[in-house]
């Protein structure tokens, strides 16, 4: 590629919802506009993505303690939506890609599958028993 360009593949594995879901995964309190960047796509995207993951029971959005910002509160224990991953937690997905998962009130640190603690491994080991 010549003078930097980037190269834009036509498809990739990883949706804009994963995608947004990874980056609020990785840094609760990222400001969407900062999300929008860096996935590539507008602010207004991010916020329909937001409210998708919302409605799905994914994300819990909360009013920071400075009462500007938002909180993202990933759900693990949501399951993939479509059939053919029926049955999957989305715990492993965010293990696998380094989005460690921040325990609110509603997940209590360490317990549960695909709480704080559990990698690759034990997520295999739990799903091949």
């Amino acid at each position: 590629m010549a003078d930097g360009a980037r190269h834009h593949p036509s498809w990739t594995f990883l949706t804009n919802h994963a995608r947004v879901l990874l980056m609020l995964a990785r840094d609760p309190g990222i400001r969407l506009r900062d999300v929008a960047a860096e996935c590539g796509v507008t602010e207004r995207t991010v916020q329909a993505i937001v409210a998708d993951l919302e409605a799905g029971g994914y994300v819990t959005r909360r009013r920071g303690s400075d009462g500007r910002r938002n909180r993202y509160e990933i759900n693990p224990k949501a399951q993939f939506r479509h059939p053919a991953e029926a049955g999957h937690e989305i715990a492993g997905l965010l293990d696998l890609l380094g989005a460690p998962v921040h325990p609110g009130p509603s997940v209590a640190a360490g317990t549960g599958r695909g709480g704080p603690g559990r990698t690759r491994d034990t997520l295999r080991r739990d799903h091949e028993t």
